[in-house]
């Protein structure tokens, strides 16, 4: 039987899936001007899949299930000037919603700082005990 989860690792394994959700923000942000000619080749938004990982009624912790592609459709586009316009003239843009990665990324950020204070103040009781055992 597995030892039990402790706050360092709950705090852990959930900072590992805000590093993959802060990835597919950056990744969805790197593309989210980029076109194509078709709507299938078209970039659409990578969003992480979180599950519940529990060892106990009342711990529990996440991790990335798996990276899926949202439902954000990309738009088509007149351009005819765009070397990559079909034969109608036509480019379509990725299917990002830059704002909405935005917010994204700054609720990850805020997350994934929480639990470096979670981490923090755990390190700082630890060492508290450890002193007046002293």
């Amino acid at each position: 039987m597995a030892a039990p989860m402790s706050v360092f690792d709950i705090a852990g394994r959930a900072m590992s899936a805000q590093i993959v959700r802060l990835n597919t923000v950056a990744s969805n942000m790197a593309n989210a001007g980029t076109v194509s000619s078709t709507k299938e080749g078209a970039y659409r938004a990578l969003k992480p899949v979180f599950t519940e990982v529990s060892d106990s009624p009342g711990v529990s912790t996440v991790k990335v299930d798996q990276v899926v592609q949202s439902a954000t459709e990309p738009t088509k586009r007149h351009d005819p000037s765009n070397p990559l316009a079909n034969k109608d003239g036509d480019v379509w843009d990725a299917g990002v919603d830059s704002a909405a990665e935005l917010v994204d990324m700054i609720e990850t950020q805020r997350q994934y700082q929480n639990n470096v204070q979670v981490m923090q103040t755990a390190k700082t009781l630890t060492l508290d005990t450890l002193r007046i055992e002293k």
